[in-house]
């Protein structure tokens, strides 16, 4: 009787499942992968195949080689580089020797350090159709920078590509083979320039880097399609909140020279407020803008790039969290006691907090 019983339970379940599932009407489906489409201006990696030329995929993150690189702090990292009379760097400074004032008042630092600092470096290569001269020489001296500055045990470099919009050719890596082969797929220059808004994408994309985070951008600096909105106090505040320090390899004069065979050119209305914009970038930040008119000024501007990372002190501030207010800006005043006559390269302020 028990067994004639639990039959009859057995059937009218598997009657009643049935049942409900052909009254529903629906089946259960494996999710199917959604892509998301690219947006203008939008990250991408450029992943390298065996063979054939690289396709870029979406990235939304700085994270690569396994490293989680996002830190929070308050710390407001002050990079310097002190030079004589003749250009040379002052390589044997000490804590006492410097004096920072914040909006005009002494400031306490809470220590110094030097190159020994990681380095986090993003190059924006102009490849819109303003830069197509030379533009092979440039991709090998950018290589060689590469080759020089990045310490495989400690840095790391990430290439992007701007044109009417910015692309990450390569994310961060200790890999120089990654970088230097990112920088031979680069695609025909074409389009117009929107460098301003490139400029904040890579601000934004190194600002949760650990380390120094460092802009070297080689363009003419001429700016045809960023949006009307971005400004040049934008950019500069998005470079400030993301702690960057910027150096231009301006192309302007090198191009020119190519054409004319002449030490400068057609000084118009664009090239200048383009030349302006770059200088006051630089300065902002504590950078220097290079404008080479040559094979051998092209290089040697890299070169000093490199050296300058390689010489720098590197002063940790921490801000009165109490007093100091989300958003506003501070100055930066710094000199060095015991040398008064050497020439000084700083960032000019920083924002407070976060954005």
């Amino acid at each position: 009787m028990n067994a004639g019983r639990a039959i009859l339970v057995l059937v009218c379940f598997v009657f009643f499942a049935v049942g409900s599932n052909a009254q529903s009407g629906r089946v259960k489906e494996s999710p199917t992968p959604t892509s998301t489409p690219r947006s203008l201006g939008g990250p991408l990696v450029l992943t390298v195949p065996e063979s054939g030329r690289p396709k870029p995929t979406p990235t939304p993150t700085p994270k690569t080689d396994d490293e989680v690189i996002k830190v929070e702090s308050a710390l407001v990292p002050i990079p310097v580089s002190v030079l004589d009379n003749n250009g040379r760097a002052v390589a044997t400074l000490k804590l006492a020797d410097f004096e920072l004032k914040i909006d005009g008042k002494p400031a306490e630092i809470s220590d110094v350090s030097r190159s020994d600092t990681p380095i986090r470096l993003a190059m924006l290569f102009d490849n819109s159709s303003s830069v197509l001269l030379a533009r092979s020489f440039e991709k090998d001296a950018a290589v060689r920078f590469f080759r020089r500055v990045i310490r495989p045990d400690r840095d790391m470099a990430a290439l992007f590509s701007v044109a009417d919009y910015t692309r990450l050719e390569q994310a961060l890596t200790r890999d120089v083979s990654q970088l230097t082969q990112a920088i031979e797929y680069f695609p025909e220059p074409k389009g117009a320039t929107a460098l301003l808004d490139g400029i904040i994408e890579v601000a934004d994309y190194l600002k949760s880097a650990q380390g120094r985070r460092v802009v070297v951008i080689v363009s003419d600096g001429e700016d045809t399609y960023s949006d009307e909105k971005t400004t040049l106090e934008g950019v500069v505040r998005a470079l400030q909140l993301a702690d960057c320090q910027v150096y231009v390899v301006k192309t302007k004069d090198f191009e020119n020279f190519k054409r004319t065979g002449m030490r400068g050119g057609n000084a118009n209305i664009r090239a200048l407020t383009a030349e302006r914009r770059m200088i006051e970038i630089a300065q902002q930040t504590g950078g220097a803008v290079y404008s080479p008119i040559d094979e051998n000024e092209l290089d040697r501007a890299f070169d000093q790039i490199s050296a300058e990372l390689a010489q720098q002190y590197i002063l940790s501030y921490y801000p009165d969290s109490e007093t100091d207010k989300r958003g506003e800006f501070r100055t930066i005043t710094l000199s060095v006691k015991s040398k008064p006559n050497v020439s000084i390269r700083t960032r000019k302020g920083y924002y407070v907090g976060k954005k």
